[in-house]
């Protein structure tokens, strides 16, 4: 059952406002944003960028199905608003396989795919579609990768920022795509892998 909080979260002016104290532009104001899986990880992060930055933001649990399904009914409602944005979340492993996560990957890059196959008819309504392939970033979920000394050393081999990625650099990205400031962007996937080397 699709797991939803009733509540929309920074949604007081007052709130807003104090939330938006670290010089951080408040250009989603007015906006409404439904970020699925989003009660930890990447998607709390990405919750709490666009909500820093004026938008009316609806959290949702994981539930693949029911994520699915919703996503699939917004469309129809940001058409009859005039258009909006969609971030898909996929992996820096859509492009780079990881060793043991053969199916994981593979899904991964298949929201590539998605990515631009949507983005010609969605932009007929004035819908932008992209994506977010994050690295290594310390949440929950890739815990088994991040606690391994041995796995972590390697990864970092990798990267030319020499830091795990967090969460928060990932909202951050999602909040930009999102806005107006990247109304001339569909389409595209944007890698935020801290500089390793997984694309041409």
């Amino acid at each position: 059952m699709l797991k939803a909080v009733t509540r929309c979260l920074w949604s007081n002016p007052v709130a807003g406002r104090r939330m938006l104290s670290h010089h951080i532009s408040p250009n989603l104001a007015g906006k409404v944003a439904i970020v699925t899986a989003s009660t930890d990880g990447i998607g709390l992060a990405a919750a709490e960028a666009l909500g820093q930055r004026g938008a009316h933001v609806v959290i949702l649990g994981v539930n693949v199905k029911a994520s699915f399904l919703l996503t699939k009914l917004v469309v129809p409602h940001m058409e009859k608003r005039g258009g909006g944005s969609v971030v898909i979340v996929s992996s820096v492993a859509g492009y780079q396989p990881m060793p043991g996560l053969g199916p994981y990957s593979v899904s991964k890059t298949a929201l590539l795919g998605l990515t631009r196959a949507l983005a010609p008819d969605l932009a007929q309504s004035n819908i932008r579609i992209n994506c977010v392939a994050p690295g290594i970033i310390k949440t929950r979920f890739s815990s088994a990768l991040w606690e391994n000394e041995g796995v972590l050393e390697e990864f970092l081999k990798q990267t030319s920022i020499k830091r795990l990625g967090q969460p928060e650099d990932i909202g951050g990205v999602i909040a930009f795509l999102c806005s107006d400031e990247a109304s001339y962007i569909t389409g595209e996937t944007i890698t935020v892998t801290g500089g390793m080397n997984c694309r041409l």
